[in-house]
């Protein structure tokens, strides 16, 4: 099994097409975000990840999401999040994690995804200052 694409969305969809086959609308992929109050503060971003399962391979893993303080192994752990899941073999399937992220900084952190203990596939979120009114 192996992760596709995994990114932050406001929201997502899914849809069925002639065949059957099903579609994924995903709406407002994001890298960065306005932080809602200044520092200290939380956010909660919504990631999305897509998996495929090998024909060959047995359809149960896991999804481990660490979100870090940077894009290193050791960097600081902001929250983590582990969640089980089972895909027909052949198939595609996807898992959506909401990170409550406490963060004291403006700047970059990661979110660190695996499935079981493959290799690790980083996504980037920049949070930034609120906007003034």
């Amino acid at each position: 099994m192996h992760i596709i694409s995994a990114l932050f969305v406001e929201s997502f969809e899914l849809r069925q097409a002639p065949g059957p086959s099903t579609r994924i609308d995903l709406k407002g992929a994001f890298f960065s975000i306005v932080a809602p109050t200044p520092v200290p503060t939380t956010i909660d971003p919504h990631l999305i990840a897509l998996i495929y399962c090998n024909p060959t391979e047995p359809g149960n893993s896991v999804l481990e999401v660490i979100f870090r303080d940077g894009p290193l192994p050791d960097d600081p752990q902001l929250a983590r999040n582990v969640s089980p899941f089972t895909v027909e073999p052949g198939k595609f399937t996807y898992r959506l994690v909401r990170g409550e992220l406490q963060l004291t900084s403006y700047g970059q952190i990661f979110a660190h995804c695996r499935i079981a203990t493959g290799p690790w596939h980083l996504v980037p979120l920049t949070l930034l200052p609120p906007v003034s009114a």
